[in-house]
């Protein structure tokens, strides 16, 4: 799938990637943000769980977001594919002004969801302006690119990753997450060496990437994010590998973001951003 056209005079909203362990329970500075964006007491917020086989995970966020002063906040669980066309459910989707996606497994959201009119009119809203953010596993599916699963470690393999289409609100990025805290720089770095036009962003617990209309990403959290860019790749060794040997990858940027640093997804520009203010 692509992403959907944003019309003419107005922005896509922001897409907004989360490593998961998001702390819920001190400053919750990652949600706090979220619920302004998505209108503060005026924001309604649809919560879905899909990913989730544990029943109260829903109803958890719920609270959650209510805590934090969002006027409205529900859960809409969809549980089979035939959910995916439920007028109810789609109706709740218009109305909203921010989606949530929690974690769990990636790949029951993506074959529960997949090709739905749920998950094109989520497409749809995104780029007329609602916010769409996920944690863990719902932070992975929100690029085309997706990756399924894969194994732990430094050293990126041909057989370390597998992907699978998302749900395309973007097809510039491909997200990785609980990045360091699970070793995962190899399996991201895989997954760019079969597609190098994507960029990878390794996402730390507790760590998002903001991503704005105009495709700034702005990081928010205690840890960091890890940027590779492979558009300037040089060499690969990936279509010569079996599935077990390393792969070799000359012409690799990687940028290492905390807190108030940016990276354009656009131009591929790295910034300090907030962090020269703060230092002068």
């Amino acid at each position: 799938m692509c992403p959907s056209k944003t019309p003419d005079g107005e922005q896509r909203g922001w897409i907004i990637p989360i490593g998961g362990a998001e702390d819920r329970e001190s400053r919750r500075r990652i949600l706090k943000r979220f619920v302004q964006l998505s209108g503060g007491r005026d924001a309604d917020i649809v919560i879905i769980p899909t990913a989730s086989r544990k029943a109260d995970t829903g109803s958890r966020y719920e609270e959650l977001f209510q805590r934090l002063e969002a006027g409205r906040a529900t859960v809409v669980d969809f549980v089979d594919r035939e959910d995916g066309a439920r007028d109810d459910y789609l109706r709740r989707l218009e109305t909203a002004t921010g989606v949530f996606f929690t974690g769990g497994n990636q790949l029951r959201i993506t074959t529960i969801l997949g090709g739905t009119p749920a998950a094109r009119l989520i497409r749809t809203r995104n780029a007329h302006g609602v916010h769409v953010a996920g944690t863990s596993a719902g932070a992975s599916v929100l690029s085309e690119h997706m990756i399924a699963f894969g194994k732990e470690g430094s050293s990126p393999r041909a057989g370390s990753v597998r992907l699978a289409p998302g749900l395309g609100l973007t097809n510039r990025f491909i997200i990785d997450q609980h990045f360091r805290q699970r070793d995962r720089l190899g399996r991201l770095v895989a997954a760019l060496a079969y597609n190098p036009y994507a960029i990878g962003i390794g996402l730390d617990e507790d760590t998002a990437a903001f991503i704005g209309p105009d495709n700034t990403l702005e990081v928010e959290g205690s840890g960091a994010v890890t940027v590779v860019d492979a558009s300037e790749l040089q060499f690969s060794s990936m279509a010569d590998v079996s599935q077990s040997q390393a792969v070799c990858l000359l012409g690799l940027r990687v940028h290492l973001l905390v807190a108030g640093a940016t990276y354009n997804l656009h131009t591929r520009i790295a910034s300090p951003g907030s962090l020269v203010t703060e230092k002068t």
